[in-house]
């Protein structure tokens, strides 16, 4: 009897522990995510106030005679970082060994990020640069990062960290349920509630 209480009480406190401490990592992604679940849910409602912005500059002779002379090898490919650079300073933007699409007469760059779409395209012959970025705002920015839209890999990495601590949370919030389940009677109907709303849903409602 004292052997079976004091494994229970092992459980208990190592479930305990595991729980508060993916609940701890995860609780500013859950907030995020249930926030922009319903931002994007209830997209029609939510009035966009989008900016564009462009602008454009010439490109240095040095750098637009390089350019040219990768135009005739590769259709696509990354910007010497010296232009990459360049742009960068110019624009205030980052491209970061985005591929760029060469044609015969110019290059062209799309740089999409979370909330906003923005682009740039080279002209080789005269070295003509011209930018634009259309914002969409902040509610765009983070539905984007719900997605995880053109976020990156730093992100994508965030993300699964996220959702492994997310499952540590459930299946340690399962287990102590389970635990404490003779003492709350009421906890394996509202599981099961909880179980059978979405599947009656997606079986009756979803199309």
């Amino acid at each position: 009897m004292n052997a079976r209480i004091s494994r229970r009480s092992y459980w208990l406190k190592t479930l305990h522990q595991w729980h508060w401490m993916s609940a701890a990592l995860s609780l500013a992604g859950l907030i995020v995510f249930a926030a922009t679940g319903i931002t994007l849910n209830n997209a029609a409602w939510i009035e966009a106030s989008p900016t564009v912005e462009s602008r454009s500059a010439t490109l240095p002779d040095d750098l637009r005679s390089t350019l040219v002379d990768m135009a005739d090898k590769a259709a696509t490919v990354a910007l010497p970082r010296e232009a990459e650079r360049w742009l960068d300073n110019e624009f205030n933007i980052r491209v970061r060994g985005r591929p760029a699409e060469f044609s015969a007469d110019e290059v062209y760059v799309g740089l999409p990020e979370p909330g906003a779409d923005a682009w740039l395209a080279i002209s080789l012959p005269d070295g003509h640069v011209e930018y634009e970025r259309n914002a969409r705002g902040w509610v765009a920015y983070f539905n984007d990062l719900h997605k995880g839209r053109n976020t990156g890999a730093a992100w994508s990495w965030f993300i699964d960290i996220f959702a492994a601590a997310c499952l540590m949370f459930a299946v340690t919030g399962l287990f102590l349920m389970t635990m404490h389940a003779t003492n709350r009677r009421a906890t394996w109907p509202l599981t099961g509630l909880g179980v059978l709303i979405p599947l009656v849903l997606m079986l009756l409602w979803v199309h």
